[in-house]
């Protein structure tokens, strides 16, 4: 019994290639549907796949176990609230305070000047004829090379007798270097650079950045950060500081997220039950923020997709009425030999599965080319292929096939023999 069920199921798969074969074009228009629909499930899945990859992988670059405190919350979906802005500014001198509640290695405080809506500078770095545009302007305090790991390629970080001294010294981004010294002999240490009317004396260069970029340069390349002290030179009204700290392990990060919280409610002299008027977060708020977007991108891709294989599920119904009505007087010719209503049943279910399922892996080819070919044309976009979107592809087209076979075959099933050994 086992080996004839066997039997039946390859001989339906292979009617469903000789229907393929015999009739390519009717047969490809059937499947497309199902085609598009999982082609888009594959393709859309493999990049958000990537990105994820790509994003966790910078989190931890940066540094799971850093935690962060601002006037409000850096990454939020939908318009902040207006009282928000009217928080006031949190102190410089909290930081001393937090570096030394218990697990935390470093604190510091920050402040940029660039325009936060898209991520870049507003600030022009000048040497010698050469203009670095759109600089993102850092001022930093000493600490902020063991909070950050900051990587250099040339040079050093700014020490605190540069902080305490108020030099006019300046570590310039990868992108930001190249700009302004072209030349591959040029060498940027030592020299003197113009912002903001100020001379800066180049004492370092960084790496290039481990965050997210999406094609083209990074704006966290073009940067130049210099001693809080001299940023307060330049921007002596601006006091948005955003405070730092590195917590110990990231075992541990939860608890100094909250000592820093307790910390502050009482710089505040936040009443017991009063809200509070500042946000602690940790780079983890990015990667949540991420998952809420692509969560609105999966849901507009399953609509898109779910579209396409109920057109798909409709064409492979339409082809097997065809196809029984094409077939009536075979139908008549098996049920006279002997064959049950479950084996004509059985026979077109496992067709319709089979042609289904064809064009489930067509989209499944289809799908994961688009999502690799994206790597050629936008190397900064990753594509990942994930086992668990394709054997998902796979399985809905497969049931697609089912659920839209059953009424050809109920109906194959129930022809007379009689009256289908006598249809023309």
């Amino acid at each position: 019994m086992k080996r004839r069920g066997t039997g039946e199921f390859w001989g339906a798969v292979g009617m469903a290639f000789d229907a393929l074969r015999r009739n390519p074009l009717r047969s490809f228009l059937t499947v497309l549907g199902i085609v598009i629909g999982v082609a888009t499930v594959i393709a859309v899945s493999a990049v958000v796949n990537g990105l994820n990859n790509q994003i966790v992988g910078s989190v931890e670059s940066l540094g799971s176990n850093v935690v962060m405190a601002y006037r409000f919350q850096w990454a939020s979906l939908g318009r902040p609230p207006s009282d928000w802005l009217d928080r006031p500014d949190l102190q410089p001198q909290w930081a001393a305070d937090i570096a030394k509640l218990p697990h935390v290695v470093a604190a510091g405080a920050g402040l940029r000047v660039f325009q936060p809506q898209f991520g870049s500078g507003i600030t022009t770095v000048r040497h010698e004829g050469h203009d670095a545009e759109n600089v993102i302007l850092e001022g930093d305090p000493p600490s902020f090379a063991q909070i950050w790991n900051i990587n250099l390629i040339h040079g050093r970080w700014f020490n605190q007798t540069d902080e305490e001294h108020r030099r006019m010294v300046v570590v310039l981004g990868y992108d930001t270097a190249k700009t302004l010294f072209p030349d591959p002999g040029d060498d940027p240490i030592g020299q003197e650079v113009t912002i903001k009317g100020h001379v800066f004396t180049v004492v370092g260069v960084a790496a290039r950045s481990k965050q997210i970029s999406f094609g083209g340069s990074n704006p966290e390349d073009n940067k130049a950060m210099m001693p809080l002290s001299a940023m307060e030179k330049l921007y002596p009204a601006n006091r948005d500081f955003v405070l730092f700290a590195k917590a110990d392990s990231a075992g541990n990060v939860d608890q100094v997220s909250q000592e820093i919280r307790e910390l502050l409610r009482r710089k505040r002299r936040l009443l017991p039950g009063q809200p509070d008027n500042f946000a602690v977060f940790t780079l983890n708020v990015f990667i949540d923020l991420w998952k809420q977007l692509t969560v609105a991108l999966f849901a507009a891709m399953f609509a898109v997709g779910s579209v396409a294989l109920m057109v798909g599920g409709i064409g492979v119904m339409n082809i097997m009425l065809v196809s029984v009505t094409e077939r009536t007087r075979e139908i008549g010719l098996r049920k006279a030999v002997g064959a049950r209503r479950r084996n004509i049943l059985a026979q077109f279910l496992l067709e319709a599965t089979a042609l289904s399922t064809i064009g489930g892996l067509l989209g499944v080819l289809v799908g994961a080319a688009m999502g690799l070919s994206l790597r050629l044309v936008f190397p900064a976009l990753p594509a990942r292929i994930s086992p668990f979107w394709v054997l998902v592809g796979l399985f809905v087209s497969g049931f697609i096939g089912i659920f839209f076979g059953v009424y050809p075959a109920w109906k194959a099933s129930k022809l007379d023999p009689v009256i289908a050994l006598r249809y023309e």
